[in-house]
């Protein structure tokens, strides 16, 4: 589907083998040491599922949900499992592509470069994000006979050469954080695995985002062109905005921008939530809970130096940042007004779904799915 004839239009082995040539090494461990993290990485898993769900209350007692594995990887492992997930959700567009592409004259010599060179840079970025992530619930995992415990529909990462970096970084007790990062990562598993429509309404989000790609070549190059004289401080800050647009912005189309607004609503919801379980757990389970919070707050508010704040702004990850802070702020006024089972009507259905306005405005969320004004208090 994604080659013409035989070549891939993304060489996603190149990005496979550049990512891991690329990417920094971990921090240096004994055998015995990362087997020991490797299984009390996996008990902690086991345990925030039963801390998460009393907490939540997104599952009835007794109630059966499909479960999904939980691999504790390093770093190859990592963007392994990632280029399979890109490769799965890039399937339609790059297909799409390939349709256009096949009608030009030399389409097949181009496939062929433009493959080798897509999957460098995909290997570059997965190289400098490898480093960087504790865990991740892959939503869109396909199957895989190369990576155990895939059979499609979600899986949960904990990338435990990070947490161990981490953890030695903010000197922490190395116990209690890696049970901190744990309840972060699984209430990411149960918003999906209690939600059955979240992972079917996300992905038709995204192939919606994908499907408004601009063929033209000519529009993309004159959009990055646009990029190019925003980064480099050719416009004025007025018509940058004051803090700017990321390249992943400035090269979308309107419609992308409308989708991208309705999906940085769900993220931040589900950061949010993530966020605030992870706090409101924390004090039960992990005794040193205030300490990790506030370092780690410093840490995520500081990056790691110049070059790397450049890229997460580039690239569009200072988002990501913002989603922790407003999702969180969000769930914390709906919980604080409705109740934690009144802010669990925010998974009866896409339509319940916050908006991008409503985020900033939790009691408008409020208005609109309990019927009541941000005077009244309590759930109905």
């Amino acid at each position: 589907m994604t080659s013409i004839g035989g070549v891939e239009m993304v060489d996603w082995n190149l990005a496979v083998a550049t990512a891991t040539r690329l990417v920094r090494p971990g921090p240096e461990v004994s055998r015995d040491e990362a087997r020991a993290v490797v299984a009390e990485l996996r008990r902690h898993a086991k345990t925030s599922e039963r801390h998460v769900r009393d907490f939540t209350r997104m599952l009835p007692d007794g109630a059966e949900v499909n479960d999904t594995p939980v691999l504790v990887v390093d770093r190859a492992g990592w963007v392994k499992a990632n280029v399979a997930g890109f490769r799965e959700l890039l399937g339609p567009l790059l297909g799409k592509m390939q349709e256009r592409r096949a009608g030009t004259p030399g389409g097949s010599v181009l496939g062929a470069v433009g493959g080798k060179v897509t999957g460098v840079e995909l290997g570059m970025l997965l190289s400098f994000l490898a480093s960087r992530v504790l865990g991740q619930y892959e939503t869109f995992a396909p199957a895989a006979l190369d990576l155990p415990g895939s059979t499609g529909g979600g899986r949960l990462l904990l990338v435990a050469p990070n947490i161990v970096h981490v953890e030695r970084e903010l000197e922490v007790d190395p116990h209690d954080f890696r049970l901190w990062v744990c309840l972060h990562e699984e209430t990411h598993r149960t918003q999906f695995t209690a939600v059955p429509w979240l992972r079917a309404h996300l992905e038709g989000e995204i192939q919606t985002f994908l499907g408004a790609t601009e063929m033209d070549p000519m529009t993309i190059l004159e959009r990055l062109r646009e990029a190019a004289q925003s980064f480099a401080g050719a416009r004025s800050d007025d018509e940058r905005g004051e803090e700017g647009r990321s390249l992943v912005e400035l090269v979308q189309t309107p419609e992308q921008r409308e989708v991208l607004g309705r999906l940085t609503a769900v993220m931040s919801l589900l950061e949010g939530h993530a966020d605030f379980v992870m706090d409101g757990v924390g004090p039960e389970v992990v005794p040193s809970v205030a300490e990790i919070r506030e370092k780690f707050q410093q840490r995520r508010a500081s990056g790691a130096g110049r070059l790397d704040a450049t890229l997460r702004k580039l690239l569009g990850l200072d988002a990501k940042l913002r989603q922790y802070r407003d999702g969180e702020r969000f769930v914390r006024a709906v919980v604080g007004q409705v109740g934690m089972d009144g802010f669990n009507r925010v998974w009866t259905s896409p339509n319940t779904l916050p908006t991008k306005a409503e985020i900033a405005k939790p009691a408008d969320w409020v208005a609109r799915v309990h019927g009541k004004g941000s005077e009244d208090g309590g759930p109905q």
